[in-house]
Formats: C-alpha cells, structure tokens, sequence
C-alpha cells in the first residue's frame, strides 16, 4: 500500500458495500486503510457514498462510529466523477463506475489512496480539497518582489555569470535566422557520454513534462510526492487519472521502491526531490525500472550536488528511463527557458514529435552549449560546494529554533522546515523582507510546511534573525 503522508488535511472516505454488510466489516476495511497509508482517523472529515447505499445499516452505522456525517450522492453526479479505477459490473449495479472512489472526490479533493476492498466493503481516501499544483514559487514574489529578499524560488543566481551573459548576446546577431539545434544537442550529448539520438532540446524542463503527458500514452501513471507539481498537472491536463505515492515525513521523506503500484506504466519522480531536498540513491531509482514501464526521474537539481553523487543521466543499462535536466537554476536562465531530456531513442522521437516547430531559442540554445563547456562544468562543481556549505550553516542555525523541524536529510539547495503557524510565520517574514516558499500547494504537505532557498552566509544570517522575530511575534 502507498504511504501517503502525515496529513493535517481533512479527508473524505468514499465506502461502499454489498447489501446486508456489516458495520464492523466497514470500519475494519477503512481502519485497515487509513493504517496502512500513514493516515489518523482523527482526520476524517466525512463517510461518503452513493445514495442507494446510505440506507445500508453497516455504512450508516460505520458513520457513526466514527463521529462523521455521511455524505450521500445520487448515482447520475457520481457517474460523471472521473475514477481511476472504473468498473463496469459495479456501473450496472450502482449506476456509478466505482462507488468508493467516486464518492470520496465528490467534493472536489483529490485520491490519496485508491479503492480498496474487504469481502463486501469497498473503500477509498481523498482529501476534502485540492492542491494548488499551479501554485510556484515565484508567485511570492510578483508584485512587491523586488523589495524582498526571495528564498522562495530555487534559481541559485539573479542573473547568469557575465562570460555567460556575453554567449547569449551575441547570438542575437543571429535572430533573423531559424533556430538550429544540431550543435547544442550534440554539446549535450557528449557531456553524458551519449549518442545525439538520446537527447531533445526543450524549453526548460517544464515543458518536457507536458510532451511526456501527451506522447507516450501512459494508462498508469503514478507521481512521487511532495515534489514539484508540474508533472501531474500536465498529466491531468492530458486527461489522465494520476495515482498518488506521497512519502511520509516520519520516513525522512525516503522512498520506497515497493511503494509504487507494480502495474505503474509511468512513474515521476525528483533527485533531489522539490521541496523535500531529499536525494534518494540511484540504487532506489533503479529498482523501479519496469518492463513496460517509463521511469522519469526529474534531476533539475542534482548539478546542486557536488558531484553530482546518484545521478543517472547518462545511465543506459535501465529500461525505460527518462531523465530531465533543467540549466535554468544553476545558471539563472529561468527567463530563457532551456533543458533537455535522455532517453531512449524511441522515446526522445515520440517526444519530439509532440514538440512544434523550432521549440527552443537560438540564444537558449547559445546558453546549451555553452554550459556543456568544461569550464562551465568546473564552474557549476565550484557552486554545488559552495550550496553544501551555506546549506549546512543554514540547518545550523535552524537547529537553534525549539519550534522548527527538518524531515529528512537536505541535498540540494532549499531545506524544507516544519514549524507551527507557518502561515502567520511566512506572513510576518513577508513583512520583514523575506518571501519563503509556502509549502501546502504541495501534496503530501499541510501550511505547516515551508521551503526555504539556500542562499549566502550574510544572508542566512538575517534571515535567521528574521525568523526569530516573526516565531516570537507569532507565540504572542
């Protein structure tokens, strides 16, 4: 069964059963379920249902038993709530393809856990309301940003180095001419150690997540959360059913190879993860290697890794494997949109086909080149140890704080912290001049959760002095 977190949010149990089932049958299965999943009873908002079934003793009963309202739909609006696991014997008997499931996002939440099933019970757990998934970071910072000191977004610089600055200026010379990308793909290419025929140029990894929701017709597809939302909600604007294996923060936030449906067909996850700064081990990532199965490991912060230690870029020994890269957050290039994505040569083909024509800039692809460069590489190694040594003394100094915790063991460049009253303590550090990544647009996390940029000594060192304040402030 899939953790799915430590959830402060409410949830919503979708249950249903065959006639005559009893009320013990129905709240051992949901027991059984919110146990397995790392969930408290004590968050369950409501029991729902479809309303030929609210009569049944043993659902009613289970209700009330656990001290719920139970929620009851009639089967022609539960019909039209998309489920990711539908059946037809249960369509003829119920009017409504999975009771269980469908009752439980009637109210516009999202699955936590799938339907699950006892001898005559089913059952199924959703949040009472959904994430945010295009809620990012630099929404913090719109507006008034400029008079804020911004840990909210995870690009390491304001603006790429100036050697880098003068590559992409004189490209402009050449923007009466369409972009070509043989020279950059072939750049890339050969910092891997790979033929040209495994990578594709796109315009950041952003928009590798929507060619991979739209071209490789996953049936299956499950994302690893918390991490950054992006993918799932290209997947779900494609029309997909994404299944959820959200990591617990008791747990470190580690994953679980056995966490992941066997019969997965798509599976994203990050190394190191947005915003867990978790980096699980390249031994892990490969043990959810499939055949059949697409296996996307978003590494858009592991050249933050001094040496880059459990990559698989450049891996061909694993079936299916997709890794994307980002070049925007090392080099401060998030205006200039540029990543790139290995795979197999199948794969990249049918991703590049669902790419349009020319998808990346001349000077994106000036940018490309450039970073592949020996020296570029030497240069980003430099900053990945410079980013271990100011996150060390910024989880040094957050040490100090009786009410804030870290989960997990950060290795990337943002930590991500838990102290009660975030949203007041984000509000108060607003005020002083700091903007810090709220963390409940992210599932598998609450508004108990922030993520914090790493960023220079001086910094950290006001910023701690600001945290300090806003805590006291908020124990008033």
């Amino acid at each position: 069964m899939s953790p799915v977190g430590d959830y402060a949010t409410q949830l919503v149990v979708g249950v249903g059963g065959r006639a005559g089932v009893s009320v013990a049958e129905v709240c051992a299965l949901v027991e059984e379920t919110l146990r397995g999943a790392g969930l408290s009873s004590g968050a369950v908002k409501a029991l729902a249902t479809v309303e030929t079934k609210a009569c049944e003793a043993g659902i009613a009963g289970a209700a009330e038993r656990f001290g719920v309202p139970l929620l009851s739909y009639p089967a022609e609006q539960l019909a039209g709530v998309a489920v990711p696991h539908p059946s037809d014997v249960v369509r003829d008997a119920a009017g409504t393809s999975s009771v269980a499931e469908a009752a439980a996002l009637a109210t516009g939440g999202e699955l936590l856990v799938p339907k699950r099933r006892s001898v005559a019970a089913t059952c199924a757990v959703a949040t009472a309301q959904a994430h945010d998934l295009r809620h990012h970071g630099d929404a913090e910072v719109r507006g008034d940003g400029a008079s804020l000191v911004d840990l909210a977004v995870n690009v390491r610089a304001h603006m790429p180095p100036a050697w880098l600055k003068q590559r992409i200026a004189a490209s402009l010379d050449a923007l009466s001419a369409y972009p070509d990308g043989r020279t950059a793909r072939a750049a890339v290419a050969e910092r891997h150690g790979l033929p040209v025929e495994r990578v594709l140029l796109t315009a950041g990894a952003a928009e590798a997540f929507v060619l991979i929701a739209r071209a490789l017709d996953a049936q299956w597809p499950v994302v690893v959360h918390p991490q950054f939302t992006e993918p799932e909600a290209a997947l779900r604007d494609a029309g997909h059913q994404v299944e959820r294996v959200v990591l617990r923060a008791a747990d470190g936030f580690r994953l679980d190879p056995a966490a992941v449906p066997e019969e997965a067909d798509l599976v994203v996850v990050g190394n190191p993860t947005n915003p867990t700064s978790v980096l699980h081990p390249a031994a892990t990532l490969a043990a959810l290697a499939r055949p059949g199965r697409i296996l996307v490991v978003d590494e858009a912060f592991m050249d933050a890794v001094p040496g880059e230690r459990e990559a698989v870029a450049g891996r061909t020994d694993t079936p299916g494997l997709v890794v994307l890269r980002s070049l925007t957050k090392t080099w401060g290039l998030a205006g200039l949109r540029i990543g790139y994505v290995l795979a197999e040569p199948e794969v990249i083909a049918k991703l590049a086909a669902a790419q349009p024509l020319w998808p990346v800039s001349t000077p994106a692809l000036v940018a490309a080149e450039a970073c592949m460069t020996p020296r570029a590489l030497a240069e980003a190694e430099a900053a990945a140890r410079q980013i271990e040594a100011d996150r060390d003394h910024l989880l040094a100094g957050l040490a100090e704080f009786e009410e804030v915790s870290v989960s997990g063991v950060a290795q990337g460049p943002f930590v991500l912290i838990r102290v009660p009253g975030a949203a007041e303590v984000r509000a108060r550090l607003r005020n002083l001049g700091f903007a810090v990544r709220r963390g409940d647009t992210f599932p598998g996390l609450d508004d108990s959760w922030l993520r914090l940029a790493v960023r220079d000594r001086a910094t950290t060192g006001r910023l701690l002095q600001a945290l300090d304040r806003a805590l006291a402030l908020t124990a008033r």
